[in-house]
């Protein structure tokens, strides 16, 4: 298929570019991304500049109020989110057979399931019949919960009982608690914390329209969610921290890099971790996370700087003129690895801070009565052709 094309609205035919790319859909406050400056904003504040100066709570309230918390406020609005955190007794008790069910696949896709049933248990009803204060409630206690949910799917895919929420920790340091039964060191809780705020939203992302699209039909929140996270679930989108990871595993030495490199980039394989369909510099989280894996140190955050060094000078050689940097993928995985979460954690934890900003867009895009639906472009026979008797 080219990669332009041309499709018939009531109005007249329209020409749209492949996969939609650059095409606008609607208006938002909520923050967008830069791709030739290297910057992405929530609102009107740097995403970065967010993740090194606030909690995530403070970014969450942002998110869904649209200002940065005072002091009372963030107080107020952390006790809330935190007493959201606790399953209803129909979901727990649904649990164990949710992560049976899901064993091969993993807690993200036992996630759809049970987020699927709590909004039924808790009555979410469909976000064009409730008022303003109603969807964000549910969105509150739908993101407020994942974290419970995705840490309570793992532990029982490994046989251990789940971990009861704690109220008294922050979002960042409950997650790592729920998932492996010790309170986090708290520079780990912290970094945990800052890869979080630095994922909750990016643009109009496959997951974050995805979102919209079901948002914009009325649907309850739950089921604008779970449509998210099966986007999500895909490689393409949310799957490359861990296959980052993956391939430092690979390469093994330092020795190894130039020739692993150049035999995959001459082979037309994708090197994960590097490249991004927005950014045409160098994409600001993962500067920011190089930056947190540095203040750890050690040999695999050294054997990562020196990888990600050689495969851009290896990317700038090969492929002349096209900006190929790390993206966040790659030291995330290197910052969730060095602060203990298992590998098959990455993408769900990543769902665990997207959920926010995937709820900040639901509620934004059910304040707009239209539904999204856009046209395709018919490549197929020509028709009328006649249908043929039956033989």
């Amino acid at each position: 298929m080219p990669i332009n094309g041309s499709t018939t609205t009531p109005t007249g035919p329209v020409e749209v570019p492949r996969g939609l790319a650059g095409v606008v859909v609607t208006e938002t406050r909520l923050g967008d991304v830069r791709g030739y400056e290297g910057f992405y904003h929530y609102r009107q504040y740097s995403a970065v500049e967010l993740a090194q100066n606030r909690g995530f709570e403070d970014v969450w309230h942002l998110m869904f109020h649209g200002e940065l918390p005072d002091a009372a406020q963030r107080t107020a609005f952390a006790a809330r989110t935190a007493s959201l955190r606790h399953l209803p007794d129909e979901v727990r008790a649904a649990l164990p057979a949710i992560a049976r069910a899901s064993a091969l696949s993993g807690p993200l896709s036992g996630l759809r399931t049970a987020l699927s049933l709590f909004g039924a248990a808790k009555g979410f009803r469909p976000v064009y019949d409730i008022d303003g204060d109603r969807r964000r409630a549910d969105a509150l206690a739908a993101s407020a919960v994942v974290p419970t949910l995705l840490a309570a799917l793992y532990r029982l895919g490994r046989g251990l009982e789940p971990v009861e929420p704690r109220e008294d920790l922050s979002y960042a340091a409950n997650y790592l608690y729920m998932l492996t039964g010790s309170e986090p060191e708290p520079d780990r809780a912290r970094a945990i914390e800052q890869y979080l705020i630095s994922t909750i939203d990016h643009g109009f992302n496959a997951s974050t329209f995805t979102a919209r699209v079901i948002t914009s039909t009325g649907a309850d929140v739950a089921a604008c969610l779970v449509g998210a996270v099966g986007a999500l679930s895909g490689p393409l989108h949310g799957g490359a921290p861990s296959r980052a990871l993956d391939t430092l595993d690979a390469i093994g030495t330092p020795d190894r890099i130039d020739g692993w490199i150049r035999e995959r980039v001459l082979a037309g394989d994708r090197i994960m971790g590097f490249g991004h369909p927005v950014y045409r510099t160098e994409d600001p989280r993962s500067r920011m996370l190089r930056g947190i894996a540095q203040q750890f140190g050690g040999p695999m955050v050294e054997f990562a700087v020196e990888v990600e060094r050689q495969v851009e000078a290896i990317l700038a050689e090969l492929k002349p003129g096209r900006e190929l940097h790390t993206n966040v993928e790659f030291y995330a995985g290197v910052v969730m690895e060095l602060c203990g979460l298992p590998r098959e954690m990455f993408t769900p934890t990543f769902a665990a801070a997207r959920v926010v900003g995937w709820g900040a867009n639901v509620l934004e895009q059910a304040e707009d009565s239209k539904i999204i639906r856009p046209a395709a472009r018919y490549v197929g026979a020509v028709p009328p052709v006649p249908v043929p008797p039956v033989a």
